[in-house]
């Protein structure tokens, strides 16, 4: 179904032609999660994906994410779901909740369906370290969450036998 989903892309990412992903984005947070999503969208682009073969869905927050993540895997019509969110400590312990509880659900989904869910959500103590991580200081989270699921579509194509390659996952 990808036999080149994994084929180095000219800089040794793995090429994305021809695979659907799902990018959900949490509304809460949204001046981080935009810039989250400006990077995963970038490295979609950059290997290779089509852009008729990104569907963007926006929520209201981390906590809905597994939800739709689940929605958009269960559908058929995606080989990958990056979600993309920012939880930033606050005063109270809500942050611990919503944090684990979306991290736990988005990891079910994927365990549930077989399709790649990518834990693009930022948990961070304050609202610098975020953007740090979203296009700063250390580097862009939502880029690393489109390669990771290119990766990961690349890898479990071969373990389910629809690719052949000498090795899977080489390092980079």
């Amino acid at each position: 179904m990808h036999a080149d989903a994994g084929a180095a892309d000219g800089d040794g990412g793995p090429d994305g032609e021809g695979v659907r992903v799902a990018v959900l984005a949490a509304r809460f947070n949204g001046a981080v999660v935009e810039r989250l999503l400006e990077g995963c969208t970038a490295a979609l682009h950059r290997h290779r994906v089509r852009d008729a073969d990104v569907r963007v869905a926006w929520v209201p927050g981390a906590f809905e994410l597994p939800l739709s993540a689940k929605a958009a895997a269960a559908s058929g019509g995606f080989d990958a779901v990056v979600c993309l969110g920012a939880v930033i400590r606050g005063e109270t312990s809500h942050f611990d909740y919503v944090a684990g509880e979306c991290a736990r659900g988005l990891q079910d989904v994927a365990l549930e369906t077989g399709v790649p869910v990518l834990f693009g959500v930022l948990t961070t103590d304050t609202a610098s370290q975020a953007m740090d991580r979203a296009g700063g200081a250390h580097g862009n989270k939502g880029w690393d969450a489109a390669v990771a699921a290119l990766e990961m579509v690349k890898v479990l194509d071969e373990l389910r036998g629809r690719a052949v390659t000498p090795e899977l996952g080489a390092k980079g």
